[in-house]
This record gives structure tokens, sequence and C-alpha cells, in this order.
């Protein structure tokens, strides 16, 4: 697909900007626990509208109360790391419980898949979310 100058010109728009994830929680206090104690994220704290944030590098991950919560098949967030056999033993031993699968072209070991250029292991929050770590190996 060929980018005219006009999209050209409007994505630049975004290129330096900070992207904020969004996650919905349905229990804002176990979320927090986990993404605090668990994970731990520094919290930069809540906001008027019921959001409670963290950096992370760059970017920043929202969470946000929502009763009902939201059940997503995909990973929301993937965490880039740089030893990712280091940040799973390190996340093990926070208590974060590893998914594991053994399905043709698929699979874990170790918690860890290798998929083309990168390894990957998922790990899912108390609300449901997917989450992700990923070493890029090229």
């Amino acid at each position: 697909m060929a980018i005219t100058n006009r999209q050209a010109g409007a994505a630049s728009v975004l290129v330096s900007t900070q992207v904020t994830c969004m996650l919905p929680v349905k229990d804002m206090v176990r979320a927090r626990r986990f993404y605090e104690e668990a994970l731990g994220l520094v919290p930069l704290g809540a906001k008027p509208d019921g959001k409670f944030v963290y950096r992370c590098g760059g970017t920043e991950l929202a969470l946000f109360p929502k009763p009902e919560g939201t059940k997503a098949e995909h990973t929301a967030i993937s965490f880039k790391v740089a030893d990712i056999a280091a940040a799973v033993a390190e996340l093990k031993q926070r208590g974060v419980v590893f998914d594991d699968y053994d399905l043709p072209g698929f699979k874990t070991v170790e918690h860890v898949c290798v998929l083309g250029s990168e390894r990957a292991a998922w790990f899912r929050d108390p609300e449901g979310n997917i989450l992700c770590l990923h070493e890029d190996l090229a």
C-alpha cells in the first residue's frame, strides 16, 4: 500500500508522541497489587477519571475500572526485555504464573516460545488480560 504525502504528513504528528496502553480492570485494588508487587511497576498515581497510571520505559500503562471487565483473546501488552530467561525467572519469583503451550508449530520450553525473530512468554493478570514478555533475536 502506497503512502501519500498527505498520509505521511499526518502520521508524522504521532511519531514522537507518548503511547498509553489502556487496560480494563474489574477490581482496581487486586490489579494494582499485581502490577506493583508481582510486576514491580512504579505507580505514577490516580487520575481524576478513575484511571491508575504506571510508567514503563517511554510509555504509560493505565488501568481503568470497568465493572464488567473485558475478556480479550489476544495479547494486550508485550514488554520488550533484553533477556527473557532472566525476566521470566524474576517474575516467577514474584509469583507470576506463565502460560505454557504445546501445539503444532507453537510450543513453549521453560515458558518461552521462539517465534521467528523473537522469543516470547505469556502470562495473565488477575483480571484475565493476556500479557507477554518478548526478546528480539535480531
